[in-house]
C-alpha cells in the first residue's frame, strides 16, 4: 500500500508530469512528419496535373527574333554556313489576357493568351568582320527567323510585313530548336535600314521570356495578372502593378549585354539572357498549407502548457491518455485542412476546420476539468492561437515581425500565469 501511494505520488509531481507532457508532445511529432509528407505529395501531385493540362494548352513562351540568316560559303571547309544578323531597333509591345483556369479533377491551372506587336529595323548585314566576300554570299536566299518553343500554341498564321512586302512563316525544326522562318527575301539590292513589323498570337502559361537581342530593345508588357515576378538577365526600367493587372517597360542596349548583333555559323543559346515575367500565385493552397503544419508542433506545445497550467493552478488531475488525445485532435486540424482545401479556398478550409478541433477539445475539456470556466478559456486560447498563425500564413514581408512579437506576447503571458507555481511538489 506504501508502495503504491509513493508511485501516485511520483507521477503527481510537478517535474515528473512535464517530462510526460514533453514526451508526448515529441511523440506526436511522428505524425506531424506524415502530414507534412502528405502536402509534399498531393503538391506534386498538382504539379503534375498541372504541367499535363498546360502542355496542351501552351507552355512558358519563349521568343527569340526576328533574326536575318544568310547562307555563305566558307571557302576554308568548302561547307555552305549561315550568318545571322540581329535587328538595330527592336520593340515588343505585349498584352496578355489570363482566361478561365484550366480544371481537371481538383486541380487548376492557370493560363493566359497573348498578342505580340514586334517592330523594328534592320541595318545592312556586315560580313567585313570575317573577311567573306561579296561573291561568296547567297543574298537571294536571305530568310527571316523566329525562334520560339510554342509553335503548337499559335492562335493565327503569322506573317511579317518587310519594307513595302509581306513576308508569310512556316513551322520548321533544327534538331530540338522550334522556329518560324519565312519565305525567301533577296537582299542584293534592298536598301537598308529596312523596317519590319508583325503580330503573333499565342497561348501560354506559367511566363513569357524575351531576349533582347535588337541593339536598342524596347519592351513593353501589359496583363490584367495582379501577381507578376519579375526575372531574367535585367528587371524593367519601370514597373506598375495594381489589384487590376501590370504594366512593365525595359529598355536594353548592346552595351548592357555581351553578345554582338552579328553570329557565325551557329545560332547561340541566348536564353541566359532573357527577359522574364512569371505569372506566379504568389502562395498557393499547398504552400499554404505546408507552412500551417510547420507551426503544428508549437500549437501542441502551447495547448498543452496551458493544460499543465489549469491542471497545476486548479489542483485537478489530468491522465496522460488524455493530453495523447488532445494532441491527436490537434494533428487532425491539418488533416481536416488539406482535404478541406482542395475542394475549398484555404480561408474556409481553415475556418472549418479550426472550428471542429477548438469544439471538440473545448467539450473534451469540459468533461475532463469539470467547469465551464475553463473550457471556455482553452476555446478562446486555441481560436486566437489559430488566428495569429493565420494572420502569419497570410502575411509575407511582415511574417517574421509578427510572429517575434506574438511569440514574445505568449511567452510573458505564460511567465506572468505560471509565477507562483511551486515547482518542487
Amino acid at each position: 500500500m506504501e508502495n503504491q501511494e509513493k508511485q501516485t505520488s511520483f507521477f503527481q509531481n510537478t517535474s515528473v508530469k512535464m517530462f510526460l507532457i514533453g514526451f508526448i508532445a515529441l511523440v506526436l511529432l511522428i505524425p506531424l512528419v506524415f502530414v507534412q509528407n502528405l502536402i509534399d505529395e498531393r503538391s506534386q501531385r498538382q504539379k503534375e496535373v498541372v504541367s499535363e493540362t498546360t502542355d496542351k494548352w501552351g507552355n512558358a513562351i519563349e521568343l527569340y527574333g526576328p533574326i536575318i540568316r544568310i547562307p555563305y560559303k566558307d571557302n576554308l571547309s568548302n561547307t555552305l554556313n549561315y550568318a545571322y544578323f540581329f535587328p538595330n531597333q527592336l520593340k515588343n509591345s505585349i498584352t496578355t489576357q489570363m482566361e478561365k483556369p484550366l480544371e481537371r479533377s481538383i486541380y487548376k491551372s492557370n493560363v493566359f493568351s497573348a498578342v505580340f506587336q514586334i517592330k523594328g529595323n534592320f541595318s545592312a548585314p556586315n560580313f567585313a568582320k570575317n573577311s567573306i566576300p561579296t561573291s561568296d554570299i547567297y543574298w537571294n536566299k536571305a530568310k527571316i527567323i523566329i525562334q520560339t518553343n510554342n509553335l503548337k500554341s499559335l492562335k493565327d498564321s503569322v506573317s511579317m510585313k518587310w519594307g513595302s512586302y509581306q513576308l508569310n512563316f512556316e513551322p520548321s525544326t533544327n534538331n530540338t530548336v522550334e522556329y518560324l522562318e519565312s519565305d525567301y527575301i533577296d537582299l542584293s539590292k534592298a536598301v537598308f535600314p529596312i523596317s519590319f513589323s508583325s503580330t503573333i498570337k499565342i497561348n501560354g502559361s506559367e511566363s513569357i521570356s524575351i531576349i533582347p537581342i535588337g541593339k536598342t530593345t524596347n519592351i513593353v508588357m501589359k496583363s490584367n495578372w495582379n501577381s507578376p515576378s519579375f526575372n531574367g538577365f535585367i528587371a524593367p526600367t519601370s514597373r506598375n502593378v495594381s489589384a487590376k493587372g501590370f504594366e512593365a517597360t525595359w529598355k536594353i542596349l548592346h552595351f548592357n549585354r555581351p553578345f554582338t548583333q552579328e553570329q557565325f555559323k551557329t545560332l547561340p543559346d541566348l536564353k541566359k539572357y532573357s527577359v522574364q515575367t512569371q505569372f506566379i500565385t504568389p502562395v498557393d493552397q499547398y504552400q499554404q498549407n505546408e507552412r500551417a503544419a510547420k507551426y503544428g508542433f508549437l500549437v501542441i506545445g502551447l495547448t498543452f502548457l496551458v493544460f499543465f497550467l489549469i491542471q497545476t493552478l486548479s489542483k485537478i488531475n489530468m491522465h496522460v491518455f488524455q493530453y495523447f488525445m488532445i494532441g491527436i485532435a490537434l494533428v487532425m486540424f491539418y488533416t481536416l485542412l488539406i482535404a478541406i482545401t482542395e475542394h475549398s479556398s484555404f480561408s474556409t478550409a481553415y475556418i472549418i476546420a479550426g472550428v471542429a478541433v477548438v469544439v471538440v477539445i473545448s467539450l473534451y475539456s469540459r468533461s475532463i476539468l469539470q467547469q465551464k470556466k475553463f473550457a471556455l478559456f482553452i476555446a478562446t486560447s486555441l481560436t486566437a492561437l489559430y488566428a495569429f498563425i493565420y494572420v502569419i500564413i497570410q502575411l509575407e514581408d511582415y511574417a517574421l515581425l509578427v510572429g517575434s512579437i506574438g511569440l514574445f506576447a505568449i511567452l510573458s503571458a505564460v511567465m506572468y500565469f505560471s509565477r507562483k507555481i511551486e515547482w518542487n511538489k
